[in-house]
């Protein structure tokens, strides 16, 4: 068993399913907006059962379209919806996404950092190396690549990155499915948002994309509030009023 395995399995052993756990010792400070950042093979249709959730709390929701060609351009895109916001904000990210808001979340407008099965690297990590530690998804067999940009195939989308999603929703999903380059999964920060900043996790235990105990080790190094569902990858889509709750908590508004 390698040393970062033995390190989670004793860890993951305090952990409660379905509910508050590691909680951090932290004033949350209230939001008024909402910036939502999507993951790889996806776009920003995939938080489209969260959002009216938000808004009907009164959060201000902005979902990122997520252009996936570099790490520098996701990070441009996710800083020029920041600089429309008007105050205090949540940064949100699912999946790759939390490469993005792990670089952007340092801003001052940013509050609170939610990740939903999401990377969570620390500057200048090697997150490929790190997830190593861990056994690989069965996902990741599904990728097709071409002209340097990947894919997911049909059969492994529908049966792993979208497991636990109505078979009707997650075609749909699948057929949006936004190209995403093969060099951004290499890519490091130069920044570790979360060390500064309060962090909240929603750990999917079904997910077949990032190993469960990996997002699980990385919600306890960052020390953020963390939930346990019983969801596959997409539990953004699944299980829309339990990220929305964890991201209202996140906000200082009551859950729905």
């Amino acid at each position: 068993m390698t040393f970062w395995r033995s390190l989670f399995v004793a860890a993951s052993l305090l952990a409660a399913p379905l509910s508050l756990a590691h909680a951090q010792t932290q004033q949350t400070v209230k939001a008024k907006n909402v910036v939502l950042v999507h993951g790889a093979w996806a776009d920003g249709s995939s938080w489209s059962e969260v959002i009216p959730i938000l808004q009907a709390a009164g959060l201000h929701v902005t979902a990122v379209q997520n252009p996936l060609s570099s790490l520098a351009d996701s990070v441009e895109a996710t800083k020029r919806a920041l600089a429309e916001q008007d105050g205090p904000t949540v940064l949100v990210a699912h999946s790759w996404g939390g490469t993005v808001i792990s670089q952007v979340g340092t801003d001052p407008k940013v509050t609170g950092l939610v990740y939903v099965a999401a990377r969570a690297p620390d500057a200048n990590e090697d997150f490929v190396a790190l997830s190593k530690q861990f056994p690989t998804g069965p996902v990741r067999a599904g990728i097709v690549e071409r002209d340097g940009y990947t894919k997911l195939s049909e059969e492994s989308f529908l049966k792993y990155f979208a497991n636990g999603v109505k078979p009707e929703q997650a075609k749909e999903l699948y057929a949006v499915q936004w190209p995403t380059a093969t060099s951004i999964f290499a890519g490091r920060t130069t920044e570790a948002a979360w060390h500064s900043k309060p962090s909240w996790y929603a750990v999917s235990k079904n997910d077949y994309t990032i190993n469960p105990d990996l997002e699980r080790f990385l919600a306890k190094r960052m020390n953020a509030t963390t939930v346990e569902l019983d969801a596959g990858h997409l539990s953004l889509v699944s299980h829309p009023k339990d990220v929305a709750n964890l991201i209202l908590d996140a906000a200082g508004y009551p859950r729905s």
